[in-house]
């Protein structure tokens, strides 16, 4: 590709690949170009259709609730193509002690919105239940200083509430340290919550109302959907409305600097491209990398976000090999159990259509914060961690039929501590550089939803920049 370009993307995850679909729907002007170093498109969304079997590396369905990712879908015409999560097995369990107990039923925001379930689940204590049922007479918190969710949690619901109810769950969504990680800019309406009403629970048992289905979606619950054959559906359909020549794969951005009102951008392949505008739709990590030729305030503010390094291990076996009924969605695993697995779900039970009828699916997440070893072990290694967690928890002794490993170094940003006052640093660096925007999971939300409001936000953003338009 040669001369000037409009808007550059850097970055091919769902991010990038949103902020590409909305420069196409604003209509922009102009060529655009969309620069992904890796051979395929969508980031973490990495779907693998092995035989009648549907496997997801990296995320494997999103928030209904949250309407960028179905709005998305409608718009790509795959919305009847998105379905929920099987209501016949609508429950999960916690592991304690090596034994599966049951969430307690009503678990909504990482807190209890009902007290009767609460008050029964085997899975505390006596003392761990009524010390959580308390929660409603614990007095507000005055400050407006910054929390750890651990901090707040334990606060208001007690110890044993948050190592075996919400820490897992936590994990499971960010694998992250729930002492180090900001309530504020992980779940800042438990903040609202405590502050409207004083007690999280009597808010919430307010609050419940009869959850809707969202129009055209198969049925889907307003809960977690995703496509039928996995989420590179939504990849696919995308990539078929950006025009061939503005994507680049399997070539890297190895420098940026600014060159007069314009960005130039050299390439692994040596060659140069200039921009009036680039999207930067890549971890924080790897932004620092790209703007550190200009400006080192801002590269340093991006490097202070920390990431935490995951792997997921999916394995298949002919229902006949399963003792155990597996009766729910999977279950999870409490940093107070020890070990680096985090969770493992029934996948055939969660999307039946993505197994053989004779096939089981299930999937282990590995590595957390302060566990991440285990993404660099070898596979052998990793296989006989799986295969000793198949059979002392689910009675598991069969080889599975199907193996598939997926690491992610530094795939996890951790919003810890802070986190609010390191956005401020990088907004305001990042505003002094007309035409540079910023996208992705490391800022405002780590679904695929947040993602997709973040490019198509950044896409905005640009169009008005290269337009001339007032922001």
């Amino acid at each position: 590709m040669s001369g000037d370009i409009r808007v550059a993307i850097v970055g091919g995850g769902i991010a990038g690949l949103a902020a590409a679909h909305r420069l196409g729907e604003l209509g922009l002007e102009g060529p655009y170009v969309l620069l992904e170093r890796a051979p395929r498109l969508g980031g973490k969304i990495a779907t693998e259709r092995a035989g009648k079997y549907v496997i997801e590396g990296g995320p494997d369905c999103f928030l209904a609730s949250k309407p960028a990712g179905v709005a998305l879908c409608r718009t790509l015409g795959i919305e009847d193509r998105l379905r929920g999560t099987d209501p016949r097995f609508r429950r999960s369990y916690v592991k304690r002690n090596g034994r599966l107990y049951e969430l307690p039923a009503g678990i909504t925001g990482l807190v209890p919105s009902r007290i009767r379930p609460l008050l029964t689940t085997r899975l505390l204590t006596l003392r761990g239940r009524v010390r959580a049922g308390l929660e409603m007479f614990v007095r507000s918190r005055a400050d407006g200083a910054d929390e750890s969710i651990a901090g707040f949690v334990t606060r208001r619901f007690g110890v044993e509430a948050y190592r075996w109810l919400v820490e897992p769950l936590l994990s499971g969504i960010y694998a992250g340290d729930g002492e180090q990680l900001s309530l504020r800019a992980t779940f800042p309406q438990l903040i609202e919550l405590e502050r409207r009403q004083g007690s999280v629970i009597r808010m919430m048992l307010k609050a419940r109302v009869g959850r809707a289905r969202p129009a055209g979606s198969g049925g889907a619950q307003l809960g977690f959907v995703t496509p039928v054959t996995g989420l590179d559906e939504i990849v696919e359909a995308i990539e078929r409305t950006i025009p061939a020549p503005a994507i680049r794969r399997g070539v890297a951005v190895e420098r940026l600097w600014r060159d007069g009102g314009a960005y130039v951008m050299r390439l692994g392949d040596g060659v140069e491209l200039r921009a009036e505008s680039v999207i930067l739709a890549t971890p924080s990590f790897i932004t620092a990398d790209l703007v550190a030729g200009f400006d080192d305030g801002l590269a340093a503010a991006l490097r202070e976000i920390p990431f935490v390094s995951t792997a997921t291990v999916s394995v298949a076996f002919p229902a006949a090999a399963i003792a155990r009924p597996l009766d729910g969605y999977g279950y999870v695993s409490p940093r107070a159990e020890g070990g680096p697995v985090v969770a493992c779900t029934w996948t055939s039970n969660k999307f039946p259509d993505r197994v053989p009828q004779d096939g089981v699916l299930i999937r282990f997440f590995v590595g957390r914060a302060g566990a991440e070893e285990v993404v660099r072990a070898s596979d052998d290694e990793i296989k006989r961690l799986i295969r000793a967690e198949l059979e002392r928890v689910l009675g598991i002794s069969a080889e599975p039929v199907l193996w598939r490993i997926f690491r992610w170094p530094k795939g996890m940003p951790q919003y810890t501590l802070g986190h609010h006052d390191r956005l401020a640093r990088i907004e305001d660096a990042t505003g002094r550089h007309e035409g540079l925007f910023l996208a992705g999971a490391s800022y405002r939300g780590i679904g695929i939803p947040d993602c997709i409001d973040s490019g198509r936000a950044a896409a905005a953003q640009a169009v008005r920049y290269v337009s001339g338009v007032a922001a």
